[in-house]
């Protein structure tokens, strides 16, 4: 049944805590039980997670359904991010993702494959007409797979609303066992002001936490004066799976009145970069966990926080005990509470004396250009969230841009003068990034105009030339030169680059252009030999492959196949 009489709907909403979204629209978009290997708004690298991941028994190609009737409004297939994806607009207003895929079912496939052929390329995005592509409730729309940027075979589904923002699915009645209260691991405390301090400390300080036989948490009480902050690590999982998800909710209370509220269930595409905002970014960058702040900072406009009182921060203004709570909830309204007692207690702070000499003023507002020797970095007004000290060395062709730990809102513009090459190392240089360790060159996006090379990056760190007059490697996986395949169903070829990475690659049979589909995780190019792109028995294959700098390679096979 599809609709449902406005009592019943609204009464469904009320007991479900959520506004009026359709409970019985969306059907699941797979034949097995729904466990999830990742929730909504679950906090990941640079943004909220913007649907479920569905566990698909670690296989490929389980059949996945139209979760609603409608019609395929876009599909779009990337070598990253999610891999081939398919979008269906609902008449309601609503949209559903699929994204991961495997591939299409056998209409959408021959619709998809037809273009690639026409536009000879395996990436790209359409946006077929309403009535091109109809499809019915449960009608088979693709097979679930490992593409784009996914870490193992799931399916990604997402319910987006008519502005294309991302929606909580489970607000939509899909049902997902889950028992068990949401775990808090962490709990640490931020002085706010410069007067400010908890247990002496003026910086960031962890407060142990021990759970109660309730199952309930509690802190030592704390010695602190003045504005401080809490924030969290807290993770949920449901009952058919060991991994840990994301939380749904947080609320916040300072003597019994509400302080602040955190709801996960829906955000915006052009806000969700705010992640790094909202969490200890700095905390991050440096032990890979993440503390959800429970107080709004400057420049933080987050949709999913509600600041009911001092936007989350607690001022102490007298000497009796007050009381911190922290209540964390998942979907399934199961939930963990954590108690903070704290004391007003004055401490006279002695301030250490920072000798900022050498590092470089950044004030957010302002446009800043930095030069030294041939380097030249831009930054447009309101990249960074606040005013910010910020090392700036050039040392030979190394540029010392701070560290990764404080994040950026804009791209900055990263400009070499590389004037004083010559000769034919001069074609081959690219900008990169150097990894946290050290011991790895990341290729970053380089433009070459003259005697200057450029790069656009969200990131700090530290940046250099690199030199990449390696060709790319191409190799056969599956089959020989002059070998007879008639019984093989695909064409395995791997490619790679160690300098700057492949840009592109093409690949034609007999002199036709052929599709081969890249998966970046695994370096394969794989043809299938359903496309009969040719009825030969001795056939020609050739591959060219170039990296980001220009060097090309190409490989050459006979094969022979009836």
């Amino acid at each position: 049944m599809k609709t449902t009489i406005a009592s019943l709907f609204f009464f469904i909403s009320i007991c479900n805590g959520q506004s009026n979204y359709p409970q019985n629209y969306f059907s699941s978009p797979l034949d097995i039980d729904l466990i999830l290997s990742g929730s909504f708004a679950e906090l990941r690298n640079n943004h909220f997670h913007s649907g479920l991941d569905i566990k698909t028994q670690g296989r490929e190609g389980l059949k996945i359904y139209a979760s609603a009737s409608g019609y395929v409004s876009r599909i779009k297939i990337s070598r990253y991010g999610y891999g081939k994806a398919l979008y269906i607009k609902h008449p309601n207003g609503y949209t559903s993702v699929y994204a991961h895929l495997q591939k299409f079912s056998p209409v959408i496939e021959a619709y998809v494959k037809k273009r690639q052929y026409q536009g000879e390329t395996f990436e790209l995005e359409l946006f077929p007409k309403a009535g091109t592509l109809k499809v019915l409730d449960r009608q088979l729309i693709a097979f679930s797979g490992n593409t784009g940027g996914s870490g193992g075979p799931h399916l990604h589904f997402e319910i987006r609303d008519n502005q294309e923002r991302p929606l909580n699915p489970l607000m939509f009645g899909f049902d997902i066992k889950d028992t068990t209260p949401p775990v808090i691991f962490g709990l640490y405390g931020y002085p706010l002001s410069e007067y400010s301090h908890i247990k002496g400390r003026t910086k960031r300080i962890k407060i142990r936490v021990s759970k109660q036989k309730d199952g309930s948490y509690k802190s030592d009480t704390i010695n602190a004066y003045g504005k401080i902050g809490f924030g969290i690590v807290s993770t949920d999982r449901q009952d058919l799976a060991s991994n840990n998800n994301g939380v749904n909710k947080i609320q916040t209370m300072y003597n019994n009145q509400k302080s602040l509220e955190v709801n996960f269930n829906r955000f915006s595409f052009d806000e969700t970069k705010h992640l790094n905002r909202y969490i200890d970014y700095e905390f991050f960058f440096n032990n890979k966990k993440r503390i959800q702040k429970l107080f709004i900072e400057k420049n933080n406009p987050l949709s999913i926080l509600k600041a009911y009182t001092n936007n989350g921060v607690v001022e102490l203004k007298n000497d009796t005990v007050s009381i911190f709570k922290v209540i964390v909830s998942d979907f399934k309204g199961n939930k963990s509470e954590l108690k903070i007692p704290i004391k007003r207690a004055y401490k006279n702070l002695i301030k250490s004396k920072q000798n900022n000499t050498k590092l470089q003023y950044i004030n957010a507002s302002q446009k800043m250009i930095l030069k030294k020797d041939h380097v030249v970095v831009q930054i447009s007004k309101n990249t960074f969230y606040e005013d910010v000290n910020i090392q700036f060395e050039v040392t030979n062709d190394t540029l010392n841009l701070h560290t990764a730990s404080i994040p950026l809102k804009k791209s900055i513009d990263i400009n070499f003068d590389i004037s004083k090459y010559n000769g034919r190392n001069k074609d081959y240089l690219f900008i990169g990034r150097i990894s946290q360790s050290g011991n790895r060159l990341i290729y970053s996006n380089t433009k070459k105009r003259g005697n200057s090379l450029s790069t656009r990056t969200k990131y700090l760190g530290n940046y250099t030339l690199g030199i990449d007059n390696e060709k790319p490697d191409i190799e056969a996986i599956n089959f020989k030169n002059k070998s007879w395949i008639s019984n093989l169903s695909h064409l395995k070829v791997k490619i790679n680059d160690e300098g700057s990475g492949v840009k592109n690659y093409r690949a034609t049979l007999n002199g036709r252009w052929i599709l081969m589909e890249y998966d970046i995780k695994t370096q394969l190019l794989m043809y299938n030999f359903d496309d009969d792109i040719t009825k030969e028995i001795e056939n020609n294959l050739k591959i060219v492959v170039t990296d980001n700098v220009g060097n090309s390679s190409t490989f050459e096979s006979l094969f022979y196949k009836k």
